[in-house]
This record gives structure tokens, C-alpha cells and sequence, in this order.
């Protein structure tokens, strides 16, 4: 009986969706590709906002949930190889741009480091319960906000004032929506598979 309390336990703590799925080289390579590729579509879904050079777009809600469901190692590679990829000329950036010197690319470096950091939550439970999934969403959103604005205002000349208005006020209402959708999906899925912590 204490034998199969102990596969549970390592669930509750330290494990990550991506866990779930048995462990190889190969799949770990797969997870990181896949997410890399699914944050490059997730930015296709794109639209201009006036007065901004920033698209609202998908892909920061790739990046977080690629994040939580990878883990902090593995989100870490896969957003790093969706930059790397991009700053070497594959358009799967919002609005199928590419490389280094556009003004929302402090945004893409923020979804790095949001992503490592939310993976890392993610391993001590932050993905199984709605509440912890919204304090997970809302800190990788924060993360990305706090590279990326600085990153704007210094790219474009703007104020730090008038980078918060062009590169984050128009984004909060989107960012709560992509947040209950993540709030939904991840305790949805440790469920499904009778893990929820």
C-alpha cells in the first residue's frame, strides 16, 4: 500500500504534465521542438494595435503554458530555440517578422525568462488548482511586461510612461482572458488524468 502512495506523492510535487508522457531522450527533444513550434503559431494569431508596434498575439500564451506544461529546463529551451530560431530569420514571430531589432523583441526575451519561471512553479503544484494557475499566469505576464516595456521605450525613443501605454495597457484585458483560459485548462488536465494535487 505504501508503494502506491509513493508514485502519487512525486506527482503532487515535482512533477510537470510533460512528465507524464515516458521519459526519453527523444521526447524531450519532441516537447522542446513542438513547443518552440507551437508559440511560432500560437504568434500568427496576431492583430495590429493602433498606435503600438507590439500585435496583441497568441504567443504569449503559448509561451506560458508551453512553460507550465514543459517545466522551467525544458520551457527554458524551447522558448530559447523559438528566439534563437526567430533572430536567425524564421518568420514566426508575431505578424511572421524575425530577427533581433524590432521594438517588441524585449517581449520574446521576457517570455524566456517568464516561461522558466512559471515551469519552475509549475513544478511545486502552481498548474493543479485554479487560484495557484491565475498567481502562475499572472507572474509570467508580469515577467514578460517587465523585460518588455524598458525593451520598447529603449528601442523606439518612447518615455517609460508612453511605452506602459503603447506596449501594456491595451494588452491587460486580452492577458486576463488568456489567463482564466489557462486558469481552465491546466487543473482541467491534471484532472483528466486523476492527478490534481
Amino acid at each position: 500500500m505504501s508503494t502506491a502512495a509513493a508514485p502519487v506523492r512525486s506527482l503532487r510535487s515535482g512533477t510537470v504534465l510533460a512528465d507524464l508522457i515516458p521519459s526519453t531522450r527523444a521526447r524531450d527533444v519532441a516537447l522542446v521542438v513542438g513547443g518552440a513550434a507551437l508559440t511560432g503559431l500560437a504568434a500568427q494569431l496576431s492583430v495590429p494595435v493602433p498606435g503600438s508596434p507590439v500585435p496583441v498575439s497568441g504567443q504569449t500564451f503559448a509561451a506560458l503554458l508551453v512553460g507550465t506544461a514543459l517545466g522551467a529546463r525544458r520551457g527554458f529551451l524551447s522558448l530559447g530555440l523559438y528566439a534563437v530560431a526567430g533572430m536567425a530569420g524564421m518568420p514566426w514571430f508575431a505578424e511572421a517578422s524575425s530577427g533581433w531589432s524590432m521594438p517588441s523583441f524585449g517581449y520574446i526575451l521576457g517570455m524566456l525568462l517568464a516561461a522558466t519561471v512559471v515551469g519552475a512553479l509549475a513544478r511545486r503544484g502552481a498548474d493543479r488548482s485554479v487560484l495557484k494557475t491565475a498567481g502562475a499566469m499572472a507572474l509570467g505576464s508580469a515577467i514578460i511586461y517587465a523585460v518588455g516595456v524598458p525593451y520598447l521605450a529603449l528601442a523606439t525613443g518612447m518615455t517609460f510612461g508612453q511605452a506602459v501605454a503603447a506596449g501594456l495597457v491595451p494588452f491587460l484585458i486580452g492577458d486576463a482572458l488568456k489567463a482564466a483560459l489557462a486558469m481552465g485548462v491546466l487543473p482541467a488536465a491534471w484532472k483528466l488524468v486523476g492527478r490534481k494535487g
